[in-house]
């Protein structure tokens, strides 16, 4: 249950993973840059309308909220464990750590969905129908956008665990298990900073 060998243009299996986890890293600076900008543009719409923006975080649910936020704190456990067990070869534990990572994703995703949903019926969606203070669709335009980027980047992750799934049925391949443990943590970290940005700061009733 080893892993295949190297690629031709690399000396050996070594150097290999060392020039997969740079990659990674690299993307994941880009995606760094990509949501900073996000951040920096919600800063300065907060700093110009911060009554707005705490009204309109009132319309959001801090409990799903907080749900979403511990099941992605847990499937960051899990995914480690994940990770480890494909360095320790243990193919079993992970097609199980995977398959509970992807699991946890899909319930992140889920109850992201009964918010959308719950904000369409509210008539909060940015757009001609649009029943609250002009200000606030500013927020949601925002909320909008980047947690549903947010979103996206969850359903690749799941994605990536499919197929790592389908990895481990045959092989031990822990370099791809730690590159998508380093973009699955980017990603739980990403909602750490949305989730009290858009459902703690300022809010008031």
């Amino acid at each position: 249950m080893t892993e295949r060998g190297h690629a031709p243009q690399f000396d050996d299996l070594e150097q290999q993973h060392e020039a997969a986890t740079l990659g990674m890293w690299v993307f994941l600076m880009t995606e760094v840059l990509f949501f900073g900008g996000l951040f920096l543009g919600y800063i300065v719409y907060r700093l110009a309308h911060e009554r707005a923006f705490a009204q309109a975080s009132s319309h959001l649910d801090v409990a799903l909220g907080g749900i979403n936020t511990a099941v992605l704190i847990t499937s960051s456990f899990t995914m480690a464990l994940a990770v480890h067990a494909a360095q320790t070869e243990r193919r079993r534990r992970l097609f199980v750590f995977l398959l509970a990572t992807m699991a946890l994703g899909c319930v992140f995703l889920a109850v992201k969905g009964l918010e959308y949903a719950h904000k369409f019926r509210e008539g909060l969606v940015p757009g001609p129908r649009f029943t609250h203070e002009p200000e606030q669709q500013i927020f949601f335009s925002l909320y909008f956008v980047m947690t549903g980027t947010h979103a996206v980047h969850m359903i690749i992750g799941v994605g990536v665990m499919i197929g790592l799934m389908a990895l481990a049925l045959r092989r031990s391949h822990a370099a791809a298990v730690e590159n998508a443990g380093l973009y699955w943590h980017f990603v739980d970290i990403v909602w750490i900073f949305l989730f009290p940005l858009f459902y703690l700061v300022g809010r008031h009733r």
